[in-house]
């Protein structure tokens, strides 16, 4: 994939942006879909949904092919991209040199469990966390905060890698 310039024009910039934009409907979801499937199995069966499966494959039932399967591995994959984007932006906030204020401002703008309202929310909200926080640099550091979490979700191509040689060595090259 060829590196462009301008990160928004970047694939892995939309990926990452497209994913954060869906994070907290996916979290919701996931979150009434597995309250559902515990109260549906409370009511049908008597015990929750692990005491459930634990009898059935004790008896040794085969629940493969199933709607109890197809719904179970739904909601697998989906807690399991929430814990790769947990665990990339703790990652990015433990390790990249302004991890911690690209942090807040993925927070602010699509991690938090409520949505904000407007920028002028997000910017206020940032302002305990970054004192002097203009719109610009909010803008600014969001798009940093989007290009270095791709980085971690995605990992560094092999173009970025010749850039970053390049730099450090202009005449030898790579």
């Amino acid at each position: 994939m060829k590196k462009t310039s301008n990160v928004e024009e970047n694939e892995l910039y939309h990926d990452t942006w497209k994913l954060l934009k869906k994070y907290r409907d996916v979290v919701w979801s996931l979150e009434l879909s597995v309250q559902q499937a515990q109260r549906r199995f409370q009511l049908e069966y008597g015990s929750s949904v692990e005491d459930f499966l634990d009898a059935m494959y004790s008896a040794g039932a085969n629940l493969s092919g199933g709607k109890l399967e197809q719904y179970s591995k739904s909601i697998e994959q989906s807690n399991k991209m929430i814990k790769l984007m947990e665990t990339a932006v703790a990652l990015l906030r433990e390790k990249h040199k302004n991890g911690e204020a690209y942090y807040w401002v993925l927070y602010h703008t699509y991690l938090s469990p409520q949505q904000p309202r407007n920028v002028d929310e997000v910017v206020e909200k940032l302002r305990t966390h970054i004192p002097d926080i203009s719109y610009a640099t909010y803008y600014r550091r969001r798009k940093d905060a989007i290009d270095a979490l791709s980085s971690v979700l995605w990992g560094y191509s092999s173009q970025d890698c010749v850039e970053i040689l390049t730099s450090f060595f202009p005449e030898n090259g790579a």
